[in-house]
């Protein structure tokens, strides 16, 4: 897909002016002033580099730009102003974030060198960022794999709980949305310093002594000490951190990020999904769970308990079969619980088998120690 450039002026004539000047060499696009920009961005981009007259009515070329670093923070952004003021470039660079400012009038082969840098730049950024996020997502697939070994009910939970926060983050158009997701799968990671017995008593809300209650309660925090020695992942783990307490806060101390809004925003909706989840496991319709966390609107705000209105379980659908262990692959969906000869629970009625979990399937059937047939859903 060609790189494409937007221009934005309150002027057509110049818009039309840039438009002749690099046609051969860009693909370039234009729109007559701010909110004409955000409109173009939003449905046609998205563009590599953004270049922006400084004087405009109603949004200048500062609040533009600022507005583009919002919506597509990877598109770089270029000024170009008729006047040089010491104040507007120090404004521009701060709240725009802006790669090159630019003084009107500028000569072809200049507006060109600097697309030329933007679109340079944009490549670096969007390699790394494609490098970074299919790295972490890599390594977060892995210890969530481990995680569905060592404790299916927190690999369960984990997954439910992503559902929830898939389909919030969808609502408010965040950047980077698979921080939040990752933030989800790996919610209940802490969960492997516990015993199975104590964390299926505190799911579905068992009566526990105040030692246990404390234990629980102190699994995000075991998460967030795991995570946060891997680079980037230092707000996924302050985000893990919060799910619990009853008040949200900044933080502090080693691995604490600089919170910005999208990362708190990312925390109260982690929150909501892990009330949400509790409350199902307590057997509540999802309607009912809906209405227990209205009242709480004051720990969740009105905007995400709102958000959760058309939110709709996903039905697992495919062909039910009956399979011998060995014959088990990933993706199936257990319809029974699997448990060993002597009672003791292996892996809970409804999770989905993972590479790790087959293989410690594979090692109990290979064993002897549980049933020959399971039940399974095979997605469709």
């Amino acid at each position: 897909m060609a790189e494409k450039i937007l221009f934005v002026d309150d002027e057509a004539p110049v818009l039309e002016g840039y438009q002749r000047a690099l046609f051969r060499e860009f693909k370039v696009d234009t729109a007559v002033g701010g909110e004409q920009g955000l409109s173009s961005i939003q449905d046609n981009g998205p563009y590599s580099v953004v270049v922006s007259d400084m004087r405009m009515p109603g949004m200048n070329g500062v609040q533009f730009l600022a507005r583009v670093r919002q919506k597509s923070p990877d598109t770089v952004r270029i000024l170009l102003t008729g006047y040089a003021s010491v104040d507007g470039a120090i404004d521009a660079v701060n709240e725009g974030n802006i790669f090159r400012f630019l003084t009107k009038p500028c000569a072809k082969e200049e507006l060109s060198s600097a697309i030329n840098a933007g679109l340079v730049q944009y490549r670096l950024a969007t390699v790394e960022k494609e490098l970074l996020e299919n790295t972490l997502m890599g390594s977060i697939k892995v210890l969530t794999e481990v995680l569905s070994a060592a404790s299916p009910e927190a690999f369960g939970r984990s997954m439910r709980i992503t559902r929830y926060v898939r389909h919030l983050v969808g609502k408010f158009d965040l950047p980077s949305p698979w921080r939040f997701e990752a933030a989800a799968m790996l919610s209940q990671l802490g969960c492997i310093a516990l015993d199975s017995e104590l964390i299926k008593m505190s799911y579905v809300g068992a009566s526990l002594s105040q030692e246990e209650r404390a234990r629980f309660a102190a699994h995000p925090e075991v998460a967030k000490n795991l995570l946060v020695k891997i680079p980037r992942l230092e707000s996924i783990a302050w985000m893990i951190s919060q799910q619990l307490i009853p008040e949200i806060k900044h933080g502090a101390g080693e691995g604490s990020p600089a919170i910005e809004d999208d990362i708190l925003l990312g925390a109260r909706i982690l929150k909501l999904a892990v009330a949400m989840d509790s409350l199902r496991m307590l057997g509540l319709s999802c309607e009912d769970a809906a209405a227990k966390v209205r009242d709480r609107h004051g720990e969740f705000g009105w905007d995400l308990i709102d958000a959760l209105a058309d939110f709709a379980p996903e039905a697992a659908s495919g062909e039910l079969r009956k399979v011998s262990a060995s014959n088990l692959t990933t993706g199936m969906i257990l319809q029974q619980e699997i448990k060993t000869r002597s009672g003791m629970l292996v892996v809970p009625n409804g999770q989905e088998i993972t590479q790790a979990l087959l293989i410690k399937l594979n090692n109990y059937a290979r064993a002897g120690t549980i049933a020959k047939d399971i039940v399974v859903l095979v997605p469709e």
